[in-house]
């Protein structure tokens, strides 16, 4: 009896005259991810993608887990269909849900006839289902509002039985609201802020900032990791890799001390900003959280903004550390994050950093020196390489 999965689309049901471009985009998304599993053949209808396994040695456990973090769909549901009879739908119900039933105390039945041209309507199907699994399944009893297990029947072009769905990703697809690259750190908020981003439907890359010998080789594969870790949501991941340690030192050396980390700040946008120019990037995403540290309130972001020619985007702006750690812990980055390795936005942090920086003094400290130079190093020596997570 072969399974077959049910992916129900999410907000884009909501689309107008463009709603076939955001599913044609849902369903590129699905393949990629599916790819390597096997072969499957794909259908969508009625706000429904239907993924049907080809090959006998797919994992489908494994396919529903990847099916459900991609964003666009709201709800999975494995099932198996078979053909609009009665009797087949009764013998699929004691075939594919035996165990669940013979396990369960109590049960509900629910149906949704999406073909009018069957000849019981939904109430009726319930009626009559419920009727048989009692007669089947004498220990049962019927609880509508907290059942063991809820059997599903769907009437559609065929008739679909489950036993309920679960919570998939939800927001719309990957790459329908343009590319933005992330600043990724090793930390908790970056790689939630790059999930939310893509939730709605933003192709993510990422620039991290490394500085040896001041961080180690351990802590970049940390961060590669967390975008691995990422890329189950988000796709594919284009990584650039900056060497920023010359940058940093001379800071260091000419920079005041309470404005060094504003001022490094500008620096990694400039960098971030000329390598999306010359890869067609059109904003900057950050995990900034207002008043969370000194750099993150309201002062130094405008500091840092000035800095910028694109949008900045920080969609963690109004959360606190709480929520933030609630995400980061449904999409299992949290205990990579919090690894003990150091970033480079931890090297030579100033005692006492500027809260309430004036904007004129950030530019003057930072006009007191050409960075050209550097920048255009950082930039030219950046690596780059994508990182999927299968």
């Amino acid at each position: 009896m072969k399974e077959i999965i049910l992916a129900k689309f999410g907000e884009i049901v909501l689309k107008g005259l463009n709603k076939n471009n955001f599913e044609d985009a849902l369903l590129r998304n699905v393949k990629r991810r599916l790819k390597r599993l096997g072969k499957f053949d794909y259908w969508k209808a009625q706000s429904t993608l239907y993924i049907k396994p080809l090959d006998d040695g797919i994992d489908v456990d494994e396919a529903v887990d990847r099916v459900k973090k991609v964003f666009g769909i709201a709800k999975v549901a494995r099932a198996i269909s078979v053909p609009k009879e009665w009797n087949e739908i009764t013998a699929a119900v004691s075939a594919y849900l035996d165990e669940a039933l013979a396990c369960a105390n109590t049960f509900k039945v629910k149906a949704k006839r999406a073909d009018k041209k069957f000849p019981m309507s939904s109430p009726e199907i319930c009626t009559e289902l419920g009727g048989y699994i009692l007669d089947n399944y004498p220990h049962l009893s019927v609880d509508v509002h907290n059942p063991d297990v809820v059997v599903n029947v769907e009437i559609r072009e065929n008739a679909f039985i489950h036993a309920g769905s679960e919570d998939a990703a939800g927001g719309i697809p990957v790459g329908t609201s343009g590319r933005a690259m992330l600043l990724l750190s090793g930390g908790i908020d970056s790689p939630v802020a790059g999930y939310m981003m893509a939730k709605r439907g933003v192709s993510v890359s990422a620039i991290h900032f490394e500085s040896p010998p001041y961080t180690s080789e351990r802590a970049r594969l940390k961060v590669e990791k967390l975008a691995s870790i990422m890329a189950e949501y988000c796709g594919a991941i284009n990584f650039h890799c900056v060497p920023f340690t010359e940058i940093q030192e001379v800071l260091r050396e000419q920079a005041p001390e309470e404005l060094f980390t504003i001022l490094m700040r500008r620096l990694m946008m400039e960098v971030a900003q000329r390598i999306c120019d010359k890869e067609d990037i059109s904003a900057l995403v950050t995990g900034e959280s207002l008043g969370q540290v000194a750099s993150q309130t309201m002062g130094a972001m405008v500091c840092t903004d000035n800095a910028c020619r694109m949008p900045v985007f920080r969609p963690l702006i109004g959360m606190d550390k709480s929520e933030i750690v609630a995400i980061s812990r449904k999409i299992n980055t949290f205990e990579t994050s919090i690894e003990p390795y150091e970033d480079c936005c931890t090297v030579f942090t100033p005692k006492h950093p500027k809260t309430r920086p004036v904007l004129q003094d950030v530019i003057d400290a930072q006009n007191s020196f050409d960075y050209e130079p550097l920048i255009q190093k950082c930039v030219e020596e950046t690596k780059v390489y994508t990182i999927t997570a299968f």
